[in-house]
């Protein structure tokens, strides 16, 4: 299973949403770059960078901290927030995204999304499901769809999809635990994905909890920031539990 830090970005800061409000931002350093190499040095090879300014106005704002992160560290990142056109896809895997996670052109542009695809390969994508009470929300979490998250999955599995990340949008920033049994559901009806858990995250128990539950990946973001996981207990974990 592979532990995957979050940097959320609004206005260039690093920030933390909760339960992706607008309204409840709180900034927790100046420089995302200082906190990607923090990342780096505990021994972390992957990022979840979120432009949260780009998935509000559906058009990418703060590509520059992308370029920055991939020049200043080896770490793969995944990119996602606000990527809505051709140039947007090219301009962030030019700037040193090695997948881009989607979430609102899959629901709102499946035509373009499949050219993305044929053209860059499947593999370079991951579909973002961000659920709330079992539906998907996109555009930053400011939009309901009346679409399903099994629905919108398997919609996209036939398409040769098959990395997902899904964040509980009612656990996300709460530090209340992850959603367990939307997670053991997921991956009981959709048994060929590899499914990375965010939202919820506080603990290095809710790591285990997750990697027993057939997770592949874990996204952490507010536990990190707040001290309640260590960078120390994340080498760790990863040294005891095979974890990257």
């Amino acid at each position: 299973m592979e532990i995957i830090p979050a940097i959320d970005i609004i206005d260039g800061k690093c920030v933390r949403l909760t339960k992706g409000d607008y309204t409840k931002v709180k900034i927790y350093r100046e420089y995302p770059v200082e906190v990607a190499k923090q990342f780096e040095d505990a021994g972390v090879q992957r990022l979840h960078l979120v432009d949260l300014d780009g998935a509000r106005t559906g058009s990418v704002v703060n590509m520059k901290v992308l370029e920055q992160i991939a020049g200043k560290t080896s770490l793969s990142i995944d990119f996602s927030g606000g990527i809505s056109n051709n140039s947007h896809v090219k301009d962030a895997f030019d700037s040193g995204a090695a997948m881009i996670s989607v979430g609102s052109i899959a629901i709102k542009n499946k035509g373009l999304l499949l050219e993305w695809i044929a053209s860059f390969g499947s593999h370079r994508f991951i579909l973002g499901a961000d659920v709330k009470d079992g539906l998907i929300m996109i555009k930053g979490w400011t939009e309901n769809t009346n679409v399903d998250i099994d629905t919108f999955i398997t919609s996209w599995i036939s398409e040769g999809i098959n990395s997902i990340f899904c964040t509980d949008i009612s656990k996300d920033g709460m530090m209340e635990g992850p959603s367990l049994k939307l997670y053991k559901s997921l991956i009981e009806n959709h048994p060929s994905i590899n499914l990375i858990a965010s939202g919820g995250v506080t603990t290095t128990a809710d790591i285990t909890s997750l990697q027993q539950a057939g997770c592949s990946g874990v996204i952490i973001g507010k536990a990190l920031y707040e001290g309640t996981i260590l960078l120390h207990d994340l080498k760790q974990y990863a040294i005891e539990h095979g974890t990257k």
